[in-house]
């Protein structure tokens, strides 16, 4: 699946988490199983893996400097980030989606 743009993203509706991060990376490989978790608990949420690099558009355009990133949305706007996170902070973030 392509990279969605920015403005792609921005005018998606409903829930959505952005992950940037790349399938070599070991800290990517350690929130699996977190984030297969926290997806099963809110199948309403839209999940966007994205393969991040040096002068991808979208990662610079949410100021990834660090994976994983998450960007967690709600109806194009961006409710949480966090920035190689810890478990609980995974689950936190997909909390407040729905309260923030």
């Amino acid at each position: 699946m392509p990279e969605p743009t920015r403005e792609e993203v921005d005018q998606m509706t409903g829930f959505v988490v952005l992950e940037f991060g790349a399938d070599w990376c070991p800290h990517c490989q350690a929130i699996q199983p977190h984030m297969a978790d926290s997806l099963a608990k809110y199948p309403q949420v839209r999940h966007i893996p994205v393969e991040d690099g040096k002068g991808r558009p979208l990662g610079r355009s949410f100021r990834v400097k660090l994976w994983p990133t998450l960007v967690f949305m709600r109806d194009g706007h961006v409710v949480g980030q966090i920035v190689r996170p810890a478990p609980d902070e995974i689950t936190k973030g997909f909390t407040e989606l729905f309260t923030a």
